[in-house]
């Protein structure tokens, strides 16, 4: 009875799109189409601050970051990237992103993060359950990537992968291998515990193991030595902020760590979680409405990206390693990444996406009545979260 409920509730939902409807805005490069199978040791104060270019090669679309260290880099990412709100989707009011992971490489996303389950025996991406968003195999997500990084040498690409059913190494390794994409995997120099000085970018280039890839809930396994726990090294802000005033740059995870001041001195890495989510009847999801806002590179405005960066690299003495943000286009998100790493107008190689959001297209008749209607289905299937599940949130 609940795969039927949750499958009544995601149709309902994808219905919802229409609360925030907005003119319709199209992608300003050719076709770009996303699709659901496309895609303890010493002090950090080691890590060299350098940023030397290298002739005129790129690395990660600018020259200044090629002999700068991997955790001396923001490397701004995409929360969800496997979960769409386009036309492959029927815009679901559950899909955290506009465009797909090979899409958001090329136009400058270095970190792809996603949720992955145990469906019928596949490592399947699914949002928090397979009935509510399907974004297709692990396999399907990570072969288009392999072929992005066979295209593009110059790339380090990051992944991490939320092991939301506690698969061993063993079963993310053999698809891993079969997407081919292993073969890039970089082995870390340590196993246990967190690093103060990763290697260049150029270095990990030349090595030709351009593959950082990081997956919650599994233990270091010698056969699959680039799977590396995250949580062995690296740091997580709370996610599930309801209110732009409540983005903070405090250590919400791993639970043994105390502050993220701490964190940073032992060498971790840390990671913002940057995304709103809007709630309605103790169900959260991606707060649409807000992310000019919360995507914005400003830095004089509560709640912006561009906020949230520049307080945490002050509170830390660091910048972040790491941002995730939800339908990543908007701002662009890439802006503060940018900024950060001070590069800003000195990068090359990216494609260029729209900046706004994607919407279905209606008439202006249509969509008024739509608004009413939507809100109605949306408390509906909301409430029926509620009875069913309890508190129900998409992470």
């Amino acid at each position: 009875m609940l795969p039927s409920f949750l499958a009544a509730s995601a149709a309902l939902l994808s219905l919802t799109s229409f609360v925030h409807a907005s003119p319709q805005f199209q992608a300003t490069t050719s076709s770009v189409r996303a699709s659901t199978t496309a895609t303890r040791v010493s002090s950090a104060s080691t890590v060299s601050e350098a940023a030397a270019a290298t002739g005129t090669t790129a690395c990660n679309n600018s020259p200044l970051l090629c002999n700068r260290n991997y955790n001396n880099i923001t490397h701004m990412g995409a929360h969800d990237s496997a979960f769409l709100r386009d036309s492959s989707t029927d815009f679901s009011t559950a899909g955290n992103q506009f465009y797909n992971a090979t899409v958001a490489l090329s136009a400058g996303i270095r970190f792809l993060q996603a949720q992955v389950h145990n469906s019928s025996g596949t490592l399947e991406l699914c949002h928090t359950t397979c009935e509510l968003l399907d974004g297709g195999s692990l396999l399907a997500f990570l072969t288009p990537i392999k072929t992005w990084m066979d295209n593009n040498p110059n790339e380090v690409v990051t992944l991490l992968l939320v092991n939301s059913d506690t698969e061993s190494a063993a079963a993310f390794g053999s698809v891993f291998a079969s997407s081919g994409i292993s073969t890039y995997g970089y082995t870390p120099t340590s196993t246990t515990g967190p690093i103060a000085t990763w290697p260049t970018l150029q270095t990990l280039i030349t090595a030709k193991t351009r593959l950082m890839a990081f997956v919650t809930n599994i233990d270091y396994d010698s056969s699959y030595p680039y799977l590396m726990p995250e949580f062995n090294y690296i740091f997580e802000s709370a996610f599930g902020v309801t209110s732009a005033s409540n983005f903070t740059c405090d250590l919400d995870r791993p639970s043994g760590l105390t502050s993220s001041e701490s964190a940073i001195s032992a060498g971790y890495m840390g990671l913002l979680n940057h995304f709103l989510d809007d709630t309605l009847l103790g169900i959260t999801y991606p707060d649409i409405d807000a992310i000019a806002t919360t995507n914005s590179a400003s830095t004089n405005t509560t709640g912006t990206l561009g906020t949230q960066g520049t307080l945490c690299q002050t509170q830390w003495g660091n910048k972040p390693t790491f941002m995730l943000v939800d339908f990543w286009n908007v701002g662009p998100s890439v802006e503060t990444a940018d900024i950060l790493n001070g590069i800003n107008g000195q990068t090359t190689g990216r494609t260029a996406v729209s900046t706004a959001q994607l919407t279905t297209t209606t008439s202006s008749g249509m969509r008024a009545a739509g608004r009413d209607a939507s809100g109605w289905l949306k408390a509906v299937a909301l409430a029926m979260g509620v009875v069913a599940l309890g508190n129900f949130v998409w992470l």
